[in-house]
């Protein structure tokens, strides 16, 4: 498997990437090189190896979907307004908006073209359909998702029904994805197939509400993030509308209105977490991420054991205590 990965991540910063124009592709180059956890490609592998197929086959796709991700982040980014990802200037901070525009949409051109490598005769004609059918349901589900937390911004009658959709489009959909795919090309059954889906959106809900509350009680130095960074920017959160749902008057009052303000001075964001432990927020958000863990876990029976399953496993079990 570390083999696999090395070898992706030379490809995906390489030899994927055409030289020229320089202006769309080094900023390309760039982002890929930015590293992160590669949650998709490993997941899109495992599966594919846990369906009974030969792993090499999958790291076309493995790339496509990794190129996907980036192609969102550089686009959000510019969305967000944000200068940095992954400590680094982001596309938009260290070239331009137009730049990043453009780059984001060739990278996921990029994508699209990883895929046509399934077409050819060592795959049942039916394969590459469903991969460009689910590629492209995926791309536009987390679009979706997307919109959904930008009219998040604006409203406080956020559900936690609505919260949990937007994320289960927004994050989970890729994983989804990811792992559907790799159980396409390794020709796993409509069961397995189902089951692996099922662990996507199982563990991409949960990897976001644990993102959520990693940046209100993370430890800063191995987040990565200032600590109660979402309630600076007045974000919409599981933490903050699970307290709205359970505050007083007065602290529900006071949690709208720090949030509302977008520029929490950090005296203003002790106060919300004070609140938040008090109404035992962070006891209950993290009883959540460990039920959606487990649920995912459970979806992994349907496949016989194997180093692939065993590595899935740890693999989930190592983003259910990540501190970071």
């Amino acid at each position: 498997m570390e083999f696999f990965l090395e070898e992706l991540e030379k490809e995906l910063i390489g030899q994927r990437i055409p030289n020229e124009p320089v202006s769309i592709y080094d900023p390309v180059r760039y982002t890929l090189a930015l590293g992160g956890k590669r949650i998709r490609p490993v997941l899109c592998s495992l599966a594919c190896g846990m369906s009974g197929g030969d792993i090499s086959l999958a790291k076309d796709a493995a790339i496509a979907v990794e190129m996907l991700h980036n192609f969102t982040l550089i686009h959000d980014d510019i969305m967000d307004n944000a200068d940095t990802r992954r400590g680094k200037p982001s596309v938009f901070k260290k070239w331009d908006s137009n730049t990043a525009i453009l780059s984001g949409d060739v990278l996921f051109t990029l994508a699209l073209e990883q895929l046509a490598f399934y077409q050819t005769k060592q795959f049942d004609s039916h394969v590459y359909p469903s991969l460009m059918n689910e590629f492209l349901k995926a791309t536009r589900i987390v679009c979706d998702g997307q919109a959904r937390d930008m009219e998040f911004e604006s409203r406080f009658d956020v559900t936690l029904d609505e919260y949990l959709l937007m994320i289960s489009q927004k994050t989970a959909r890729l994983l989804s994805c990811s792992l559907k795919m790799g159980g396409l090309i390794g020709g796993g059954s409509p069961e397995q197939i189902q089951a692996l889906y099922q662990i996507g959106f199982l563990a991409g809900i949960a990897f976001q509400i644990q993102d959520d509350l990693l940046d209100a009680f993370g430890d800063p130095s191995k987040f990565g993030k200032i600590v109660g960074g979402d309630i600076r920017e007045g974000k919409k959160t599981f933490l903050s509308i699970s307290a709205l749902g359970k505050a007083s008057p007065n602290q529900n009052e006071r949690i709208r209105t720090v949030l509302d303000k977008k520029s929490a001075s950090d005296e203003e964001i002790e106060e919300i977490l004070s609140i938040f432990k008090s109404l035992n927020i962070h006891i209950s958000t993290l009883d959540t991420v460990n039920e959606y863990y487990n649920s995912a876990m459970k979806e992994l029976e349907i496949f016989p054991d194997s180093p692939y399953k065993t590595s899935l496993i740890k693999f989930l079990d190592q983003l259910n205590t990540r501190i970071f």
